[in-house]
């Protein structure tokens, strides 16, 4: 997390990743730093991650210095990126703007001294600074829970001085600073602006972007969070009502989506909300995806029973079933499925999906018959005489009666045979004898069509 320059200066970096799921990590560090640095490929250009990080840091109104990465691979061009920049309104110094560049090969680690005297030049002129001596402000990284130590949050601090023994209040969260580690996993008795920190001491899981913060007693701490969670279930009840309601109306309508029911556990918070976000873009008319629980740490048996009662998947990010869970999930055909990669989760949900979509319905004609005879057979009913003029006539085809270009009847075939023996087909030319499956109002002169019903599986 920290680098100490030459002069004693130091500089925090918060790394956030350029999968495409992770678009609300992104935004959060867009957010909560001072300065954003944008690392492009000098052999790829702008990508479509590079543009949301772009549209990320005007958002947030926070400076950008471009950092030109891997010059020092063969196709590198750096000039490419900079006019490429310019489409996103991001004019660099070398074509006459105020943005800040520098060219650097994180391989080689050459001109990384230069990108950080610029990010010191641009705090030098933004004059960043924080308050020390008052009571601290931070916002949540990233939680996760450590089997033996319960649930802990990386935490930046923005201001302030957080020191072990503050009471504090995070999102619906408080509790009392226990241990503050840094980033190497030392402990450490307080930590001032700009350091990134591990906190022991959360109840429960904070989520990412939490706004932490130290307050006088854990009376009044209780209070915030007490009412935030409320705040919050209010907010999701009347998120509920409105969902039923629309639910109510699509089944009247007729239009209800099929849903898959997942349960989403993983390691960290920062993938549960990777995954959900990713899930959010499965966007159709007929299929979609809902989330009826998330949470952080292996996967329990309370997860494996929410799963059964709502017919529902369970999804294991870098987390395992405890043996109960998994017995409870043997017996009651609970699938669990365990994943370490975001694409792999993303692309089998895709295809599930896709298996759920009603199959599209096409129509093979196969062939004509003409009746020529109709005869009244006891027990069979009417059968009738027929050439086949055009095509093959197949048993378990569907067909069509025709009178006079008018389809006065459409179902199946009950019989089709050559010389009194039960055939597969028919062909052209061929003289046999049909009858249809519950119908018996055929005439001579009538025209048979007959098709097949092929099912085609559709992509989301």
């Amino acid at each position: 997390y920290q680098v100490t320059l030459s002069g004693g200066e130091k500089m925090t970096f918060i790394d956030t990743p350029g999968h495409a799921a992770f678009t609300e990590m992104r935004s959060r560090g867009a957010n909560v730093t001072d300065i954003v640095i944008l690392v492009v490929a000098a052999d790829d250009g702008i990508m479509e991650q590079t543009v949301e990080a772009i549209n990320h840091a005007k958002a947030a109104n926070v400076p950008i210095i471009v950092a030109i990465n891997k010059i020092d691979k063969p196709g590198a061009d750096a000039q490419r990126v900079r006019h490429e920049l310019l489409q996103h309104e991001l004019v660099l110094e070398e074509l006459g703007g105020d943005i800040m560049s520098v060219e650097v090969s994180a391989k080689k680690k050459q001109n990384l001294d230069k990108l950080l005297e610029a990010v010191m030049v641009q705090a030098e002129i933004l004059s960043l600074e924080a308050p020390v001596n008052c009571k601290a402000t931070g916002v949540v990284i990233e939680a996760k829970v450590e089997r033996g130590r319960g649930s802990i949050a990386t935490v930046l601090i923005q201001k302030g001085t957080l020191s072990v023994g503050d009471i504090f209040v995070a999102g619906t969260e408080y509790g009392r600073i226990r241990a503050i580690d840094d980033d190497h996993g030392k402990s450490l008795k307080e930590a001032g602006p700009s350091m990134a920190v591990s906190l022991l001491g959360f109840a429960s899981t904070p989520s990412p972007g939490d706004i932490l913060t130290v307050v006088d007693n854990e009376t009044r701490a209780r209070e915030v969070a007490e009412f935030r969670l409320h705040r919050q279930k209010e907010t999701k009840a009347a998120l509920s009502h409105k969902g039923s309601v629309e639910s109510l109306f699509a089944a009247a309508k007729g239009d209800t989506k099929k849903e898959l029911a997942v349960v989403i556990k993983s390691d960290v918070q920062g993938s549960v909300e990777a995954i959900q976000s990713s899930f959010a873009k499965f966007d159709h008319d007929e299929v979609s995806v809902r989330v009826l629980h998330t949470g952080v740490g292996g996967i329990n048996e309370s997860d494996v029973t929410l799963a059964k009662a709502s017919n529902a998947l369970v999804i294991g990010f870098n987390v395992r079933a405890n043996p109960q869970a998994r017995d409870i999930a043997q017996r009651d055909n609970v699938e669990i499925r365990y994943y370490s990669i975001i694409y792999d989760i993303i692309n089998d949900m895709h295809a599930l999906l896709s298996g759920m979509l009603s199959p599209t319905l096409h129509e093979n004609f196969l062939g004509y018959a003409d009746i020529r005879f109709v005869f009244n057979i006891t027990k069979v009913g009417k059968v009738a005489g027929c050439m086949v003029t055009q095509g093959t006539v197949k048993r378990g085809a569907k067909v069509r009666l025709l009178r006079d270009n008018v389809v006065i009847h459409e179902g199946a075939l009950k019989t089709l045979k050559r010389s009194k023996d039960e055939v597969k087909e028919v062909r052209e030319n061929f003289e046999c004898g049909i009858a249809f499956e519950n119908y018996h109002d055929i005439r001579v002169g009538d025209v048979i069509e007959c098709f097949e019903i092929e099912e085609k599986s559709r992509e989301l």
